[in-house]
């Protein structure tokens, strides 16, 4: 498997083939799909039947999702040294 060649950006820090237009649509999508959990998790929730595997299981999906979403606006946003 080939790998992709890395660059130092202007902060320094090492890109592998990832530019910033493609983590923000990376994020975009991230965020979206934390919101529509939200969403499905409370539908369980309120339907008087909560299934907790499953409902235990869109939360755990939640957490990654959040993990990531942490991860790229910690690269996007630039280092700001004071």
């Amino acid at each position: 498997m080939r790998r992709a060649a890395c660059d130092n950006d202007e902060t320094g820090r090492e890109r592998a083939g990832v530019n910033e237009e493609d983590m923000a649509k990376r994020l975009a999508a991230l965020r979206s799909e934390h919101r529509d959990l939200d969403t499905a998790i409370a539908a369980l929730v309120e339907s008087g039947g909560p299934d907790q595997l499953q409902v235990a299981r869109l939360k755990k999906r939640k957490l990654l999702l959040k993990d990531q979403i942490a991860f790229f606006e910690d690269h996007l946003t630039p280092d700001i040294i004071a």
